[in-house]
């Protein structure tokens, strides 16, 4: 509830509308952008709605005083049994717990089947923000095996029956209506992801890099992300074959399959060989500590082959950094060509996989476009600087938050 002085001198209660949110990811245990747009998200539509989150993983830390967060833990009698199995289990408890609900609102397949539980048992709103899409990440198959078409069947179940669909960018809606063409149109509607400003600026402290043994007075490229199929890390290890004299520091952990993690692995080794500077840190680490590391950087590299929005781009360029960036997906609607980064060029097979069609090209495009900007610091920083402006110009969480509660009101009775 709220009250509300009007201009007679009374008090209106007036109630927020309950909106049950369904995650996988919640902080502490934030792994992917997914997650840093939800716990995001959360913070900022707690002064439009009474938000109530239902997420992964019971006994988790709460990490600030936050009411309304409820954990789940994978059913005791499917202990053991195919992890999307599990994942449908506790879809299933967090659709029971959604009772009173106004709306519900679901965040990657992980969650899709509850909230569109939630809708049919619940008689409420479904609302699905598309943060990637499982026919356009063939990969998974390698990490889930037969998961894979029950991921697949979640997403495009509770996708097709959706009262509304955010898109977390133009190449993402794009790709949802070609990926489910019975979705209608004028259902899918855009909310960029965001970023504190406040949060994610530069740190020109020494501290974090002298821990993790980079040095400061020395060019720096950096990558953060996920050891995964999608993130494209190999083909930056192979770009970085060619590179002048930088150390390339990794962030990079959370390997998807023992065979990514082996090829990463490989790769990394045979370029230590070759060159000195290869920082690899493969624990999740604190947001302190990847701000000071993303700040000090000349270069931030996403190589990402499939990036629906791609939020690690909006904290390097909040941090001043410049960015070089695969043009795929969302990334054009992040990062600005020739103005806060670099884009690199990809042309990308037609199997939804995102491979590029010419590997070798992509790798020489990769390190030509690092190396542009290693050779000209000057730029760089002023691509940086560039880059912060355009974060906190037209990525405000509070912007993204009345708008995803504008969607909110649109799928309610009356909207």
């Amino acid at each position: 509830m709220a009250h509300l002085l009007s201009n007679t001198g009374r008090t209106t209660t007036v109630r927020f509308v309950r909106v049950d949110l369904l995650t996988r990811e919640y902080p502490p245990d934030v792994y992917g952008g997914a997650g840093v747009h939800v716990e995001y998200l959360v913070r900022s539509m707690r002064a439009h709605a009474d938000v109530r989150v239902h997420c992964f993983g019971a006994g988790r830390p709460v990490p600030y005083d936050e009411p309304g967060v409820t954990a789940y833990a994978d059913p005791p009698g499917l202990e053991g049994a195919n992890a999307a199995l599990r994942t449908l289990g506790v879809d299933l408890e967090m659709a029971a717990a959604c009772a009173g609900t106004d709306v519900v609102h679901s965040h990657t397949w992980y969650a899709n089947l509850g909230g569109h539980v939630a809708k049919l048992l619940h008689g409420v709103p479904h609302v699905v923000t598309a943060h990637s899409l499982e026919p356009l990440r063939p990969w998974k198959a390698e990490q889930l095996g037969g998961g894979y078409a029950l991921s697949s069947w979640c997403e495009r179940t509770a996708l097709e029956a959706a009262d509304a669909v955010i898109a977390v960018s133009d190449g993402m809606r794009r790709d949802v209506l070609a990926a489910y063409p019975s979705v209608s149109p004028d259902r899918v509607r855009v909310v960029h992801n965001g970023i504190d400003t406040d949060q994610y600026a530069p740190d020109r402290g020494i501290d974090v890099l002298e821990r993790y043994g980079i040095e400061p007075d020395q060019p720096s490229v950096v990558f953060v992300g996920r050891t995964t199929r999608q993130k494209g890390l190999p083909y930056l290890l192979r770009a970085a074959g060619s590179l002048p004299e930088a150390q390339l520091v990794l962030l990079a952990g959370a390997p998807d399959t023992p065979e990514i993690a082996a090829e990463v692995e490989g790769l990394a080794a045979r370029l230590r060989e070759r060159r000195k500077g290869v920082v690899w840190v493969q624990e999740m680490l604190p947001k302190r500590d990847v701000i000071q590391i993303l700040t000090h950087a000349s270069v931030f590299v996403c190589p990402s082959v499939y990036e629906p929005m791609g939020i690690v781009n909006l904290e390097a360029m909040a941090c001043e950094t410049a960015v070089v960036a695969t043009a795929t997906g969302g990334i054009p609607e992040v990062v600005e060509h020739g103005t806060t980064g670099l884009l690199v060029p990809i042309e990308q097979a037609a199997d939804g996989s995102g491979t590029p069609v010419d590997p070798d090209r992509f790798v020489a495009d990769l390190a030509a476009a690092i190396t542009e900007l290693l050779r000209d610091p000057d730029r760089a920083a002023a691509m940086g600087r560039a880059g912060r402006e355009r974060a906190v110009e037209h990525f405000s969480w509070a912007s993204i938050a009345e708008q995803t509660h504008a969607v909110y009101r649109s799928v309610m009775p009356g909207g």
